[in-house]
């Protein structure tokens, strides 16, 4: 008999009732050092006091009219997105699998405005982009495509980091390239800066539209505000949602003027997107984010942990592998099974996220502290010496 939840998870055997910071806490009281982050949501811990107060404020004055009105807090927010970007324009979804629709459709409305059949959209190999028709199509991978024909057309997936099949493939039938400048689910890949910096000249030199998905590289978690940055380039379009709402169901997709034009009233919509509570705790993360101290302080916090895992590495080289990553985005590529690494953390109280590649994430709240880090260490510690004894 089916369960009352459809069984498309394979959940772990826990059960939390409360959250503060960077810690959980199961019913029967035992504490959890989460530094997974409901996979890099909770970008400031859970019931953040500022959040909450956010949250709580407009929750007794209003929370949803639907876009047929003026919504407030969704000015207020995507002005400080625009400041603080290169976007010009911004529109409000409610998860990254939303945002992905609408890049692709963004993408493709330009060129079919401009009355040029371009309509391919290239992607690659090990990506997430989400969960709908059109995130599957565009990852491409067996595994989140298989029994779910006929895919949506128009996706071509490249080798990840092969530059010369990237150039080979822009063709003048390409309407963007959409890439993670680092992949979570893929196990936390990188994307130098100098191919980020080549790719966005090959579509300057072809007209091609650049989209970004920053999900989950975005929002302060590698120690910019979003991940390109460092690369020193900018995109066309870019996709945002887990830490943006802080916990509250959010996301967005930024445009600048050019890439935007033929999104006009009617090509798109969301009943929930960019309601007034969403918004609301938006503002309050994107004000906190862009304090002077809060990024230089992840960026401390990033290389804190960092120094701390690559000691792991070199004390348990049967268990590890290598540190992947880039601030508080970071990975663990194991020698052991994944999940045996995660499961063993589950034993030492301590909550991590396995991705691709055999790649143990860790993903903690921005705003933790130097005594939580060493905390998790001393578990990550504990389980890979836990996991050689059972050798």
């Amino acid at each position: 008999m089916i369960p009352a939840i459809l069984p498309t998870y394979n959940r772990a055997p826990l059960t939390f009732v409360k959250g503060e910071g960077t810690w959980l806490w199961t019913e029967d009281g035992t504490r959890y050092l989460d530094v997974g982050a409901g996979i890099a949501v909770n970008a400031l811990g859970h019931a953040h006091p500022a959040l909450v107060e956010a949250l709580t404020e407009q929750a007794g004055k209003l929370w949803h009219v639907s876009n047929l009105y003026d919504i407030p807090n969704q000015e207020r927010l995507a002005q400080l997105l625009v400041d603080h970007t290169f976007a010009d324009t911004v529109f409000f979804t409610n998860s990254g699998t939303e945002s992905c629709e609408l890049a692709v459709k963004m993408a493709r409305k330009y060129w079919s405005e401009k009355g040029e059949d371009r309509t391919a959209i290239l992607t690659f190999e090990g990506a997430f982009h989400g969960r709908s028709s059109a995130a599957i199509a565009a990852a491409g991978s067996e595994k989140m495509t298989k029994g779910f024909g006929p895919l949506l057309p128009g996706f071509v997936q490249l080798r990840w980091g092969d530059m010369d099949a990237l150039r080979a493939a822009l063709t003048s039938d390409v309407a963007a390239v959409l890439v993670e400048p680092i992949q979570g689910e893929g196990g936390i890949r990188v994307m130098p800066d100098a191919d980020l910096q080549a790719l966005r000249e090959l579509c300057d030199e072809t007209g091609t539209l650049l989209i970004l998905d920053e999900v989950q590289c975005g929002m302060g978690r590698t120690g910019r505000l979003f991940a390109h940055e460092w690369a020193g380039i900018t995109p066309d379009i870019m996709m945002v949602a887990k830490g943006i709402g802080g916990g509250f169901p959010l996301g967005a997709v930024l445009a600048t003027e050019k890439a935007a034009f033929a999104m006009t009233a009617g090509t798109h919509g969301s009943t929930y997107g960019g309601n007034p509570l969403a918004c609301a705790v938006g503002a309050r993360v994107m004000e906190l984010m862009t304090e002077d101290a809060f990024l230089p302080r992840v960026n401390a916090a990033g290389g804190r942990l960092r120094q701390g895992l690559e000691g792991l590495v070199a004390s348990h080289p049967q268990i590890f592998d290598e540190v992947r990553g880039t601030g508080l985005m970071l990975g663990l590529k194991a020698r052991v099974p994944a999940a045996e690494l995660v499961k063993q953390g589950y034993a030492q109280h301590l909550l991590t996220v396995p991705a691709g590649d055999n790649v143990v994430r860790l993903l903690p709240p921005l705003n933790i502290t130097d005594d939580e880090i060493a905390a998790a260490l001393d578990r990550l510690d504990a389980a890979a010496t836990a996991l050689e004894q059972a050798v």
